[in-house]
């Protein structure tokens, strides 16, 4: 099981931001307070992510998350909604 960063470059105000997510939430949620983040920062409803600015990205990434490009990204990313879909309990990992 991993925690993956991706590569995009988003504005957020001043900031520049990209997204962290993982195979489960239980290891997204402890990478997010490892690297200082709030979990009401926690994003479930598109994909289960975090957006993460470059600076906690380069902290997620010392403490072992993976770097994907935009295609493995997004095969990570169907994986994960694929199992959400179909997996009840699965789902509910996720929502909380």
């Amino acid at each position: 099981m991993s925690v993956y960063v991706d590569s995009e470059r988003n504005r957020f105000g001043r900031m520049v931001m990209c997204h962290m997510f993982a195979d489960t939430a239980d290891e997204l949620h402890a990478m997010a307070a490892r690297i200082g983040m709030r979990r009401s920062w926690y994003q479930p409803f598109s994909f289960p992510h975090y957006d993460v600015c470059l600076t906690r990205r380069g902290k997620a990434i010392e403490h072992g998350a993976l770097v994907v490009d935009r295609r493995q990204g997004y095969l990570i990313r169907k994986a994960i909604r694929v199992r959400i879909l179909e997996d009840e309990p699965f789902a509910r990992e996720w929502r909380a």
